[in-house]
């Protein structure tokens, strides 16, 4: 007979991690994107814990704020089906990181096996030898608090000299149980990869909007101004509102500018669609002139948190054929075979006034870029809530970077999302 050739393959790493940790939550899409909480809320965290044979499981979540260095943890409790929960309170707004950790309880597994051969009246002496080397073991993990507790236990347990039933149970008192979970074995531990959670203020959960036109806040006859709408407070947070949302603020291009319900031809009085982003005096980062200057949004901004109320801001990523990106990044633009750009249409539809940005243009890194920019303008000026104009018209891993960029500096920073698709 032919010898048998034995296999030189090598088997995964981890092998003597007997625990499968599986199913974990909150999550979404399997961690890819961060599950969402508010501040203050009791998050739940599940998983199923599954190992062959008969011996303990014991797990718990890991948890801590993005860039902390220290974990906390929460035990994980048993369910039905193998599910296992542990609980724990969010404390602070901002990007938090949970991770589950499972393994085989050597001291649990050793407990009730011995304590069903006591019951049964046999000898426990080679058990207990066990038991006060478990003991020991745990002390040089324990802290130094129950370091004492858990040698003095591994002593006496080996003591030939006492009952076994007294030995036993002076093992396993309440004081050892706790000291010995605390200080676990985790050398064979199972450990997931960092579930991302996002934890944002109470705002986000619920809140009431009032919607504006700063140039409608004027005496009869006049544009109104920044100034104008602080008058105006008072009276918006006397109903209860805790944000006041403006339309775009910047200015307003000339080129093919609407007139009143869409209509091609604008007089010499119409101001134009404030969507219509761009002009003389700058784009997205620039105020309409008439409303005042980007001090007296501040101040805006100021004198609305003083009476409870956050400015939302519009965020509208398209141009007017005026707006300086036209100039400056014609390829971040669809240029037609005429030499026009594309302007933006929904068919029947079309806007003349508004040109699209273009999210496959070769120039797409230097777009993303200067789009973060506009956030962290505004940001940089008070603004922590945003309504995006038709964000499903931009890309889709665009928003994904995007978000988190902003919500890495201002993690108390909210979304909302202006779409009609799913």
């Amino acid at each position: 007979m032919k010898n048998h050739a034995k296999s030189d393959v090598r088997p995964p790493e981890g092998g003597r991690r007997r625990v499968l940790v599986e199913s974990p939550s909150p999550a979404v899409d399997g961690g890819r994107h961060p599950a969402k909480r508010i501040l203050g809320d009791r998050v739940v965290a599940e998983c199923d814990l599954i190992a062959d044979g008969h011996d303990a499981i014991a797990g718990r979540v890991l948890f801590r704020r993005a860039g902390e260095s220290a974990w906390r943890n929460a035990p994980l409790e048993p369910g039905p089906n193998d599910r296992w929960h542990a609980a724990f309170v969010l404390d602070a707004v901002g990007r938090w990181e949970l991770v589950f950790e499972a393994w085989i309880d050597a001291f649990t597994t050793w407990r009730r096996g011995t304590e069903k051969k006591l019951a049964a009246g046999q000898d426990i002496g080679v058990e207990l030898a066990i038991g006060s080397r478990l003991l020991a073991a745990g002390a040089l993990r324990a802290s130094l608090g129950v370091r004492a507790l858990l040698n003095e236990a591994a002593t006496n347990v080996a003591s030939n000299g006492r009952p076994q039933p007294e030995r036993f149970a002076e093992a396993t008192s309440d004081l050892v149980v706790r000291a010995m979970a605390g200080a676990p074995d985790l050398e064979n531990a199972t450990r997931t990869e960092p579930l991302p959670l996002v934890v944002d203020p109470p705002l986000a959960r619920f809140s009431a909007w009032y919607e504006l036109f700063p140039r409608s806040c004027g005496a009869p006859g006049k544009h109104g101004t920044f100034r104008d709408v602080v008058e105006r407070l008072d009276y918006v947070a006397s109903m209860g509102f805790d944000v006041l949302y403006l339309p775009p603020i910047h200015p307003i291009g000339k080129a093919f500018r609407k007139g009143p319900n869409n209509t091609l031809t604008a007089g010499p009085n119409d101001v134009g669609s404030p969507w219509a982003i761009g002009g003389e005096g700058g784009g997205h980062k620039a105020v309409h002139p008439e409303l005042g200057t980007l001090d007296d949004f501040r101040r805006l901004v100021d004198e609305a948190r003083a009476r409870k109320i956050e400015v939302a801001m519009d965020i509208a990523f398209q141009v007017s054929p005026d707006h300086p990106y036209v100039k400056e990044h014609p390829d971040w633009f669809i240029q037609r075979p005429d030499g026009t750009i594309q302007y933006a249409e929904n068919p029947p539809k079309k806007y003349q006034d508004v040109y699209p940005f273009d999210f496959e243009c070769k120039d797409w890194v230097g777009l993303w870029k200067e789009l973060l920019d506009v956030f962290l303008f505004w940001c940089s000026h008070g603004v922590r809530v945003f309504r995006v104009d038709n964000p499903h018209t931009k890309a889709l891993r665009f928003w994904e970077w995007c978000i988190a960029e902003v919500k890495q500096r201002h993690p108390e920073t909210i979304f909302l999302a202006e779409a009609f698709t799913r």
